[in-house]
């Protein structure tokens, strides 16, 4: 596996080695050692899979401490934009956000650390997406972030005739400046 750098500290974008064949092809998706080395000891408690139809924007979720989840995404099916913001009060790069494809196709994987608020658009007709978090969910520590902010300013290239799918929550996300934000 390849570690790749991203332009905020903490934040890895893991590329897989693929052995292909006329039988198909073989992957290592996660190996604990290799993880240690790059990105260090994290144990991960779960793993989750959700389905989405085009247009679905899920996010900007995280969880407050002591229940803050740094995830492993990775995409089966289909493709998204995946986002990343850190929301670490004491970050130099507090409010900025990483973004990246992932895809069946490109079958890359994101590493999000704790402090950060995920979501993801879904620009294919369907997305199998897949993640491991090192914290289980707890509903009464889930926050989130309303997607649009535009201190964020998150370029999710929405045009103009595209239908974005949020589910009520996501529609009533508070702005970054109002949002509750504990990672202790």
């Amino acid at each position: 596996m390849k570690f790749i750098k991203t332009a905020i500290p903490d934040v890895w974008i893991i590329e897989p080695v693929i052995f292909k064949d006329t039988r198909g092809y073989f992957m290592e998706v996660y190996k604990q050692a290799d993880f240690e080395q790059h990105i260090g000891s994290v144990h991960f408690l779960q793993e989750n899979e959700s389905c989405s139809t085009k247009g679905v924007i899920r996010g900007l979720h995280y969880q407050l401490a002591p229940f803050s989840q740094a995830k492993l995404v990775r995409v089966i099916q289909g493709t998204v934009l995946d986002i990343a913001v850190d929301i670490r009060q004491d970050s130099p790069t507090f409010g900025q956000y990483v973004a990246i494809e992932l895809s069946a196709e490109n079958k890359q994987q994101l590493f999000i650390p704790c402090g950060f608020a995920h979501g993801f658009q879904v620009l294919s007709d369907e997305v199998i997406f897949t993640y491991k978090v090192d914290s289980l969910y707890n509903p009464e520590y889930e926050r989130g972030i309303k997607y649009d902010d535009p201190a964020i300013g998150i370029n999710w290239n929405i045009g103009e005739n595209d239908r974005i799918t949020l589910s009520e929550k996501d529609k009533n996300l508070p702005l970054l400046r109002h949002a509750e934000i504990n990672f202790m």
